[in-house]
């Protein structure tokens, strides 16, 4: 070994929380070419014979220690896959979150491809070959547009809360000439306008968005206004080897519009000038993997890191993101003109007439529906998806629950065998356990039911049913009626000629701490999808909520949940952690932040994994908060047991000790 050999500090790629640091190593001289910031290589553990993958972080001299380091092993691709811009944001995610930085790499980086990486270095080197027409001009844009708006935020670098138009676009493919026009959210379009804009300066934007069918319809806004060879698609729905292509495809100087699920924030870009993001509320932007990082809090970093712009649109903001408005860190973008969609709330009849109140569909529902169809399709939103979707003991009226795992029985179709909603099991013998007995009662009304019930009540029209098991995409412009569960409604051409949303008082007796704000979503997305001066009729809902959706003044309405969570201490007016394990540990993890400003705890109280506790803290106290229950986890992994001595008598477990930072349910168990 040379003494001024240079060296590498790698990031293990390992879930041990004690080797989340960067290691020094030796570079050899036959890899001194190879080696270089963010290629993967493997390097040898302490332990005898033992080889880990890692990340080059970055080369450097050696420091003040004179002694002997180990070697790189080999490197495993010349590539430099892992981007600074990503290291930099995983580690201080990571940081924030008590976690480790090779899980969020793991969700950032995909596994190697090596004839995808082949290829792909077999390709001469890129130059820019930026075009007019990679960037064409924006389509005219009905009044409420503001593309003027939406450009001066881009270049100001400005952080912004969007509140999207509730209306349908048409848009054609530019590159198609003679296509047929498709319908998109108008959010779509503003969306699209954006990131060609930044396209246009040179800059390269990210666009994340909760599910396929948003992202399909991005797709088609953007076919209009962005070049296809500068979009780059990163989704779940690719493959290893079409992922792998894409990350390598972000890895040029070019600008290019990256859009995709959850994970395309953390998309290597380098001249990022725009990060977009739609509907952060919805809970398929939250990573359900260790250290469980929102997308929406993977977007605020990065864009303090990088000083791009960022968005963040929606028909119904989060709490999270009214909470920032209402600091100053947002600011808030709106249409210029006024575009209010027409909500009906039934409460005030159902108030008035008993038989309204005890039916699901009021007359003020059947009205709109039976004028909606004379002029178009007609959408109803229910709450839940098959043909019953509880069932009961017909004699005891008890819920009736799986005698395998005690879930809740469900019927899909009429005639079907009952079975579980939990584990599947089907129920051909059941018996009640309170009454002993054997006969089912059908609780509540499913999307498959619905459509049954609707279908003899609008004899001759023709009913759609959407929900997660038949996926409808779009429907024409014909009568029609589209029963839908919430978040699976298709957009039909020119909008809905009427809107029903059923099931209301159902859907907000859910046991959550978000459930009036993830209703507002629900509705407000599916009213959206209404034509101009259609109806949407709103059933089973008054109060505050009703006022909000009718005079479409949602952000009041979020400001007002924010401030009841701020008198409560729940989130997002604070943070939290929940803290489980064993006694020993969670009493030891919760004495280490005892003496931090701003925390308080509730609990512990007794689970099937030992204790549990919710520490709640102030913002400012995160950063202290994390590192003191991190440095608990690294502690208790990195305990050893003292030998044990054969005949002893039984052993002690281990310790044990999970953190999970900002979970959207820490209430609910």
């Amino acid at each position: 070994m040379t003494g001024s050999a240079p060296v590498a500090r790698v990031l293990i790629d390992s879930p041990l929380p004690q080797l989340d640091r960067l290691f020094d190593y030796e570079i050899p001289e036959e890899f001194a070419a190879d080696c270089a910031a963010g290629v993967r290589v493997r390097v040898p553990l302490r332990s005898a014979g033992r080889v880990a993958d890692g990340y080059v972080i970055e080369i450097a001299e050696r420091g003040d220690y004179s002694g002997a380091l180990s070697q790189i092993d080999s490197v495993v691709s010349p590539v430099s896959i892992l981007a600074p811009e990503v290291w930099a944001l995983a580690r201080k995610l990571a940081d924030r979150a008590a976690g480790n930085a090779s899980d969020i790499i793991r969700i950032a980086v995909p596994k190697r491809q090596v004839r995808v990486e082949k290829a792909w270095l077999a390709l001469p080197e890129a130059v820019s070959t930026m075009t007019t027409d990679d960037v064409r001009p924006v389509a005219p844009m009905p009044p409420e547009f503001a593309p003027g708006r939406i450009a001066a935020l881009i270049n100001d670098r400005e952080r912004v809360a969007l509140d999207a138009v509730p209306r349908l676009v048409s848009v054609v493919d530019a590159a198609a000439p003679g296509a047929e026009p498709r319908w998109v959210g108008h959010w779509a379009v503003t969306l699209a306008a954006a990131a060609a804009h930044t396209l246009a300066q040179g800059l390269s934007a990210i666009i994340a968005v909760p599910d396929y069918r948003d992202q399909d319809q991005l797709m088609a806004a953007l076919s209009g206004v962005v070049a296809v060879n500068r979009v780059v698609r990163m989704d779940a729905r690719q493959s290893n080897p079409e992922r792998y292509r894409s990350i390598l495809a972000c890895r040029g100087d070019e600008p290019l519009v990256i859009i995709g699920n959850r994970s395309a924030v953390y998309a290597p870009a380098r001249n990022l000038g725009l990060i977009a993001m739609w509907d952060d509320g919805d809970p398929l932007h939250s990573e359900p993997l260790s250290p469980y990082v929102h997308a929406r809090d993977a977007a605020l970093v990065r864009q303090e890191q990088q000083k791009c712009a960022l968005i963040f649109a929606s028909h119904a903001r989060s709490t999270e993101v009214q909470r920032l408005v209402e600091l100053g860190w947002l600011g808030e973008v709106g249409s210029e003109r006024a575009v209010l969609p027409k909500v009906i709330p039934t409460a005030a009849q159902e108030s008035q007439d008993r038989l309204a109140a005890g039916a699901r569909i009021p007359s003020a529902a059947w009205r709109e529906a039976r004028a909606g169809l004379e002029r178009g399709p007609v959408l109803v939103q229910v709450a839940r998806p098959g043909y019953a979707p509880q069932l009961s003991c017909e004699d005891c009226r008890a819920s009736a629950r799986c005698l395998a795992c005690e879930g809740p029985l469900s019927l899909k179709r009429a005639g079907a065998t009952p079975a579980c909603s939990w584990c599947g099991a089907l129920a051909t013998s059941w018996r009640c356990s309170h009454c002993e007995g054997t006969r089912l009662r059908l609780v509540g009304q499913g999307s498959v039911r619905t459509a049954e019930d609707l279908g003899r009540a609008f004899p001759g029209v023709r009913v759609i049913v959407a929900d997660g098991e038949r996926p409808v995409m779009t429907v024409p412009h014909a009568p029609a009626l589209v029963i839908a569960t919430r978040g699976a409604e298709p957009i039909a051409d020119g909008g809905y000629a009427a809107v029903l949303l059923l099931d209301g008082e159902r859907m907000l007796a859910r046991e959550s701490l978000r459930v009036a704000e993830d209703c507002v979503r629900w509705w407000a997305n599916a009213v959206a999808l209404a034509a101009p001066g259609a109806p949407s009729v709103l059933v089973g809902v008054g109060g505050p909520l009703a006022t909000a959706m009718a005079t479409w003044r949602l952000s009041g309405f979020m400001s007002r949940e924010l401030a009841d969570r701020r008198r409560l201490r729940f989130p997002p007016a604070v943070r939290v952690a929940t803290v489980t394990g064993s006694p020993d540990a969670v009493e030891r993890a919760l004495a280490s932040i005892a003496d931090v400003d701003g925390t308080d705890i509730l609990g512990p109280v007794a689970t099937d994994d030992g204790l549990r506790a919710i520490v709640r803290f102030d913002y400012a106290a995160g950063a202290a908060t994390a590192s003191a229950l991190k440095a608990e986890v690294i502690r208790i992994v990195t305990s050893r047991r003292k030998r044990i001595v054969p005949g002893s008598g039984p052993v002690a477990p281990l310790p044990k000790l999970k953190l999970r930072f900002d979970d959207s349910e820490p209430f609910i168990d």
